[in-house]
């Protein structure tokens, strides 16, 4: 990631070394130029001697700009650390170090400005002084390159050191969804709105279709700009600039993100991991106007701490954040946590888990995929990976199962299946899960919509309930004692038929068709249930169902109390058997 923030006290040079390194003024306001003192965010940027494009992001040092700061370098791997030689470690240099360490900036850079003005003895005890600060913190053996913006005194140096520095910072591991945190908006005239961040995860190209939280805004990408040059793609890890069709500048705010459709989990709460800054002098509850700065956003939550009442200072702990708003977070979110009541910076840390399942008095949020899985026992892969960020192959179907959960469901559906016997199970009585599962299972088969166990002899072949019922067709015997998955199966099969809940042999359709036939040779006008009734010699319980069989297939037809000819009525003379 080719992109470094500043960071510092107020009045120590830094928005004066970055137009020393890239011919750039970063400060943008009338205002801010007057009174020489950065209030917002600035974007400048340079070519490395080794080809590189580097993004700088000048931050604000003022304590009044303190969000301003944090939206800053919420989305870098990198920055350019300043301290006046004149002046020395501030107050507000302490605050940008700890909010640093905070946001897991891993590398930078210390720039010792102002130098041409120091005495010798001076920039000797500066440096000296910021060797004991940064000590046991990430910029512990980093360079110090003594500079003067003015003079160009170690201009050339530090820029050398800058190339080097970012040989050994990584981009985001996630190269197939981008995200783009937006830290600027504005309408540029004869283009419409533009929006600027550092994109991270995967890449964005002109024409992509993309959606803006948490507002849920849909647009388009018209333009890709970086450092300055059109661009149709551009890859995470780059300063960027887009022209977008289909919104207005006036619904988009700096803090606002974006990514593309149905990639990201939208979350409103998350676990968290929290460090309490040791040098506060109270400790810190659920209590309190609390504000997470994550990404380029700032959002006031309600916080609660799992396990113990309160964190003390220094203390590390996790707590279950509630957003006001959906976002696109994903586990390794690092974020700010201040208090706006007392003006202060509490702490900060990562995201665990966008999507907690346990209730917060059990909750043990971590980084673990495989707890992400054990919680819900069964989980779609794409899903896990918009709630982790990481793929995982599916091992069953589309799913991703937990071991012990894929094992009770296999042992469970196996047992059901042998007490089944030669029946087996019908699919349709099982859940997907269950039926995903019957698919892997070894020594089964499925048949028929059944899953039975293999080289089981088919008990429907021959079935004794089929033969009687043929031995009987006008008066087919009761089915009570028959097993109602029984019947259905051997309807299924077509080798009894069901009609008003009494089942005939599949025979005995077709030879109530010729005793049909026989009796509209003698009475052509049509017959009556009675008349059939009693050709058939059985009762109305069976004769009313038979005539139906007869009637729905189009061997007779209704004709108010008489049954008629159908088109399909045999023709008479053949043998019944």
């Amino acid at each position: 990631m080719n992109v470094v923030a500043t960071a510092g006290h107020v009045d120590h040079g830094k928005s004066t070394l970055v137009k020393a390194l890239t011919g750039i003024d970063p400060d943008r306001f009338t205002e801010e130029k007057a009174r020489g003192l950065t209030i917002d965010l600035g974007f400048t940027s340079t070519t490395l001697p080794s080809g590189k494009l580097l993004s700088i992001i000048d931050v604000p040092g003022h304590i009044r700009f303190i969000k301003n700061m944090l939206a800053g370098v919420g989305t870098v791997g990198a920055c350019l650390f300043v301290v006046a030689a004149t002046e020395g470690w501030k107050p507000q240099s302490e605050e940008h170090l700890r909010i640093l360490e905070l946001l897991g900036i891993k590398h930078g850079i210390i720039a010792l400005t102002k130098s041409a003005i120091a005495e010798s003895d001076l920039i000797e005890l500066a440096s000296v002084e910021i060797l004991e600060k940064v000590s046991g913190t990430f910029l512990d053996g980093v360079p110090i390159v003594v500079t003067d913006a003015l003079t160009g005194l170690g201009i050339d140096d530090l820029i050398k050191k800058i190339d080097t520095l970012l040989l050994s910072t990584q981009s985001s591991s996630n190269r197939t969804r981008p995200r783009l945190w937006i830290d600027r908006v504005f309408a540029a005239k004869g283009a419409g709105t533009v929006v600027t961040g550092t994109l991270t995860g995967g890449s964005l190209q002109i024409g992509d279709e993309i959606e803006i939280y948490p507002a849920g805004i849909k647009a388009r990408i018209r333009m890709l700009q970086n450092h300055y040059q059109e661009v149709e793609k551009i890859s995470g890890g780059a300063r960027c600039a887009l022209n977008l069709v289909g919104v207005s500048h006036s619904e988009i705010k700096r803090g606002d993100v974006l990514i593309r459709p149905s990639q990201w989990h939208l979350t409103t709460v998350a676990d968290a991991s929290l460090q309490i800054l040791d040098r506060l002098d109270h400790s810190v509850s659920r209590r309190g106007a609390h504000v997470i700065y994550i990404g380029s956003g700032e959002y006031p939550i309600q916080m609660r701490i799992l396990g113990p009442e309160v964190l003390e200072p220094g203390q590390e702990g996790a707590v279950r954040l509630f957003l006001p708003c959906s976002l696109p977070m994903l586990p390794g979110d690092r974020f700010i946590l201040r208090e706006s009541g007392r003006s202060e910076t509490l702490g900060g840390g990562s995201i665990l888990d966008v999507d907690p399942q346990e209730r917060a008095s059990r909750a043990q949020p971590n980084l673990s995929i495989d707890r992400v899985i054990r919680e819900r026992g069964w989980i779609d892969a794409k899903e896990l990976e918009r709630l982790t960020g990481e793929h995982r192959d599916p091992n069953v179907r589309n799913w991703v199962v937990d071991p012990t959960v894929l094992k009770s469901t296999t042992s469970e559906l196996q047992k059901k299946i042998e007490e089944a016997g030669p029946l087996g199970v019908e699919l349709s009585s099982l859940n997907d899960h269950q039926k995903a599962v019957a698919e892997l299972l070894d020594g089964t088969t499925i048949e028929g919509g059944r899953i039975v166990i293999a080289n089981m002899p088919d008990p429907f072949i021959n079935h004794p309930f089929v033969a009687t019922l043929e031995a009987f067709p006008f008066s087919p015997p009761n089915s009570d004692h028959i097993d109602r998955a029984e019947l259905r199966e051997l309807v299924k099969r077509k080798q009894i038929i069901e009609e008003s809940g009494v089942f005939f042999a599949a025979s005995a359709v077709e030879k109530a068709g010729h005793l049909a036939a026989v009796l509209l040779d003698e009475k052509p006008k049509g017959f009556t249930v009675s008349e059939f009734r009693d050709k058939a010699a059985n009762t109305r319980k069976h004769a009313i169902p038979l005539l139906a069989l007869l009637d729905s297939v189009g061997v007779t037809r209704r004709r108010g109390d008489l049954r008629i000819a159908g088109p399909r009525l045999p023709v008479t003379g053949d043998q019944i058997d």
